[in-house]
């Protein structure tokens, strides 16, 4: 009896991830945190939902200990515990499409046009982009590229491309990446950059995929870091 209750308390405590993980909202915080630590408010807006809503989702993955909090001023900030939070979003993500036809169906859907994707693996645009045959543009917003980015990646946020163009050339191809195949921060760039004659793809990759396959990734120095390093 006192085995069958200490496994049962065993497999309550794996089920509270379980259960944390239960909302498609709260699956979308976590892709979210994965690119940084960000503030309730950032999140309702990037989610199109009211903040006791988003708050509310924060505290259950809190709960699970999948989040942690820090104040800032007047603002409550986010992050993951750890880079495995991330990748369990990643594994997760890739058991539904897996074994969900549906999922692949609606991911489908969503890449219109397959010939917009790069068509060489990960390790391959690695080489490509160290040796500067190819230009990895990174679309995700600034503070995310700096908490981690690919290597060699430069970061051009999407609502700065055109006023950026002459920073990218005609005559390389371009590829650019955002948050993971749900993100469509990179189809917008693609078609923006495309239609003004640039030879360009997209990866289905993020930051968290990248890890996930065992790829490096790489940070911006902090401020206090660089006068460190330069000391």
């Amino acid at each position: 009896m006192k085995s069958r209750l200490f496994k049962d308390l065993l497999y309550e405590q794996v089920a509270r991830i379980g259960k944390a993980l239960s909302s498609p909202k709260r699956l979308e915080l976590l892709e979210l945190l994965a690119q940084g630590e960000k503030s309730v408010d950032v999140l309702a807006t990037e989610l199109s939902a009211d903040i006791k809503l988003i708050s509310a989702h924060l505290k259950a993955l809190k709960e699970a200990r999948l989040v942690v909090s820090r104040r800032d001023g007047k603002y409550m900030m986010y992050q993951l515990t750890g880079n495995d939070v991330a990748g369990l979003w990643v594994t997760l993500r890739q058991v539904a499409e897996a074994h969900l036809i549906e999922l692949r169906v609606a991911l489908d859907h969503m890449v219109a046009d397959p010939s917009n994707l790069a068509a060489v693996s990960r390790e391959v645009l690695l080489e490509q982009a160290q040796r500067g045959d190819v230009w990895v543009i990174d679309v995700r917003p600034r503070s995310e590229y700096e908490t981690a980015h690919l290597p060699f990646a430069r970061s051009i946020p999407v609502g700065e491309i055109e006023r950026r163009l002459a920073e990218l050339p005609l005559d390389k191809e371009i590829v650019a990446y955002c948050r993971g195949p749900f993100c469509l921060l990179s189809d917008e760039a693609v078609s923006l950059l495309s239609a003004r004659g640039y030879r360009v793809h997209k990866i289905l990759d993020g930051v968290s995929e990248w890890q996930a396959a065992g790829l490096p990734v790489e940070q911006l120095l902090s401020a206090s870091e660089e006068i460190h390093a330069g000391a």
